[in-house]
Parts: structure tokens; C-alpha cells; sequence
């Protein structure tokens, strides 16, 4: 346990380590994203208290240290940078809370066999300041672009809140796992796609706020999960005039439309769960874009009635759009029907057993998954009991579930 404390204490003092100024300024920057045309990357500018040069470096002492001077250190309002990115340049300043958005078009064409690329980040001001952000753009093997939420889609309840996250990342025991089982080899394989190469932009969006960016970037290296730019948090800007943050579903459909627009030629596959606002979110989307998206995979962890509708209305739309939706408790169920449809190879889905078997939670009889028309779907549910099964809607299918 005491291992586990220090490394989370580590992963939470982590940021006050990146100073690259002399007086302590530092550009902190998330990963950045876009296409051939256009890319977008956001970071924050602050300012921090030095170490002292006798302190150690490792240890409680070390660790609680930069804690302090991550709690005290300061944003900087105001501060102006230049960005370069392949022959563009462009000046942006940081807002109040010491944010800044930067959107080039770059002038000189990306490697099309690279898909992370450098930009070149300079402070102006009295002590200059410089740092490196990296934009992910996909090479010319990507197929389609994957947009999944996480909590309680890839990793269990609790990505909101920071000391469980901690807690869960490093405290806990085995036994208590943070990511569904399976969900990693099966995100690996859409990453990969069914060549193996594909390099498939993999986005992820939450609603928590920015400063869990580091603890979602650990957990994601700790499951090998595809990074991607993992940069669509929430930004909160709580304010006595705007006391509350801006509604999860609102972030999400924006942030959604937006990808679409980037990635205006590619095919899309949206994974999120039955628990919060993802099948009213998904709906709208594919209403609005038939044809853009491929497959929706929803994890059920919801019994309750009203969410229950709200899947089924989706199920109706995702038909209606000519597309597919998978309602499952497990990732295999998902993995199966992604190989059927082509977006991961066979073998992915023996991956995605093997790490599931590893956890320890495949149950001896499983069922798979029914294919049926959405009008089947709510008198299913209703009557499903504790246990719900593997669905798949699909058009022209109506088979009886499993």
C-alpha cells in the first residue's frame, strides 16, 4: 500500500516537474490533433515556485514538496506565444484561467507515413520560455476515426473524481480493477484496424475537467490502451456569475460535430455506455449525419427504465440510418461484431478473449449475441432481468437473441 501512496503522490506532483523557465514558468500542453488541412492543440501557462537546489529528488519529502507547489502555483493571464507547425506561424494569448487554443493550417505538407508531429511552442516575455506540443494527424493508411467515452465505458466509475482515480490506479488491489475487461485489446484493435496499420484516430472524451488529464494519460499507459489525443475533457470555468460547468452532453455532441467536420471523409465509430446521456447523444448524431457512422457499441450498465428507452429510441434511428448499434455487458460481444463488420481482424477477437479470460470474470455460459430489429429491442429489455443479453440491431436482421 505504501508503494502504491508514493507512486500516486509521483503521478499527482508530476506536472510541477515540467518547468521549462527559469522562473518557473511552464507551458503545459495536452495532446494535439487534426488533419492535412488543419490542426488544433490547447494548453496552459503557469507559473510555479523553484525547488531548492539542496532538496532531494525522490522520496515522501520530494513528492509532498511538488504537491505544494502544484496546489500554489499560479496561471498566467495574458501570455503571448508563437507557434510553428510546417511553415505556419501564428501568435495566441492566454485567457483569464491561462488557457490557450491554437488552430494553424499548415503551409507545408505533414510525413504521410508519421502520424505524431512536433510543434514548436515560444513564450514571449522577460524570462523566454520554450516547449514542444505534439499533434497527432492520421497517415495515409487510416481507415476511420473512433470516438469513445470513458467512464464506465473503457475503465469503471470514477474518472471524475481524482482521489478515487488515484486510489484505484495504484492503492487498491488486483481484485479491484479499473478498465473493463477486455476493453483495452479490443481498443488496441481499432486502433490497428484489420491490416494492422492503420493507425485509426482514437478519441476520447470526458467530462472531467482538465487537471485529470495526467492521472486518464497513466491509466491509459498502464492498460496499453492507443493514447490518441486524449485532450477532449471538460473545461469547466466555474465562476459566481457561471457557478456550474457546461453539461456533459452539450460538450460531447459539440466535440463530436466538430470531428466530423475535420475528418469529413472517413466513416466514424461512436462506444459509449447505457449509464449516462451517450444513447441520446449518439441518436442525435446519427439522425443528423446518416451514413457517416459505421456502428455504435453501448456497454449496458444501466437497468434502469428510462435509460432503457433511450437505447431504444437509438436502436430506431441507428437502424432507421442504415447502420448497426451492439448493446453488450462485455467487450468480446463488441469485438465480435467489429470483426464481422471488418473493423478489426479475427485474431483481435481471440486478444480480447485471452485478456478477459486473464481477469477472471468470463462466466462459464456465455451468451451471444442476438440479432434483432430495433421494434424488438424494448419488449427485450423489459424483460431481461438482471441479467441482460448481447443485442445487435441491425437492418434486415431478426433473428432471436441468443
Amino acid at each position: 500500500m505504501a508503494k502504491g501512496t508514493l507512486r500516486a503522490l509521483r503521478l499527482l506532483a508530476k506536472p510541477v516537474r515540467r518547468s521549462q523557465g527559469k522562473a518557473g514558468t511552464v507551458i503545459e500542453t495536452y495532446r494535439g490533433y487534426g488533419s492535412r488541412e488543419q490542426v488544433f492543440l490547447i494548453g496552459r501557462v503557469f507559473r510555479q515556485s523553484q525547488r531548492a537546489g539542496n532538496a532531494p529528488n525522490a522520496g515522501w519529502t520530494a513528492e509532498l514538496r511538488d504537491i505544494r507547489r502544484r496546489i500554489t502555483r499560479r496561471k498566467v493571464a495574458g501570455a503571448v506565444l508563437t507557434a510553428r507547425f510546417f511553415g505556419c506561424e501564428e501568435q495566441v494569448v492566454t485567457d483569464r484561467d491561462g488557457y490557450f487554443r491554437i488552430h494553424l493550417h499548415p503551409r507545408l505538407p505533414a510525413p504521410p507515413e508519421a502520424s505524431w508531429h512536433p510543434m514548436d511552442l515560444d513564450l514571449a516575455g522577460p524570462v523566454p520560455v520554450r516547449a514542444k506540443g505534439q499533434i497527432f494527424i492520421p497517415s495515409a493508411e487510416c481507415r476511420r476515426v473512433v470516438i469513445s467515452d470513458i467512464d464506465d465505458t473503457i475503465m469503471r466509475t470514477g474518472v471524475a473524481n481524482k482521489a478515487k482515480m488515484l486510489w484505484r490506479l495504484f492503492v487498491e488491489d488486483a481484485e479491484n480493477r479499473v478498465a473493463f475487461p477486455g476493453a483495452a485489446a479490443l481498443y488496441r484493435a481499432l486502433y490497428t484496424g484489420p491490416s494492422g496499420a492503420e493507425g485509426n484516430p482514437m478519441l476520447y472524451v470526458s467530462r472531467a475537467p482538465w487537471g485529470i488529464y495526467d492521472m486518464l494519460s497513466e491509466f491509459f499507459a498502464m492498460h496499453r490502451i492507443p493514447v490518441g489525443p486524449v485532450l477532449f475533457l471538460r473545461e469547466w470555468g466555474l465562476s459566481w456569475t457561471s457557478p456550474l460547468p457546461r453539461r456533459a452532453e452539450d460538450h460531447k455532441r459539440d466535440l463530436i460535430e466538430r470531428m466530423l467536420a475535420l475528418y469529413h471523409d472517413l466513416p466514424f465509430v461512436l462506444i459509449g455506455d447505457s449509464g449516462q446521456h451517450d444513447p441520446e447523444v449518439y441518436a442525435q448524431i446519427v439522425a443528423a449525419h446518416p451514413g457517416r457512422v459505421a456502428a455504435v457499441y453501448i456497454r449496458n450498465v444501466s437497468r434502469d427504465a428510462g435509460r432503457l428507452d433511450e437505447i431504444a429510441r437509438l436502436a430506431e434511428v441507428v437502424e432507421a440510418a442504415g447502420s448497426s448499434l451492439v448493446l453488450a455487458a462485455d467487450s468480446l460481444a463488441m469485438a465480435e461484431h467489429a470483426a464481422e463488420r471488418g473493423l478489426i481482424g479475427r485474431d483481435a477477437v481471440d486478444e480480447v478473449l485471452r485478456e478477459w479470460s486473464a481477469d477472471g470474470t468470463v462466466p462459464q455460459t456465455r451468451r451471444h449475441a442476438g440479432r434483432l430489429r430495433a421494434r424488438a429491442l424494448r419488449k427485450i429489455l423489459g424483460g431481461a432481468g438482471a441479467t441482460p443479453p448481447n443485442l445487435v440491431v441491425e437492418p434486415g436482421r431478426s433473428d432471436p437473441p441468443a
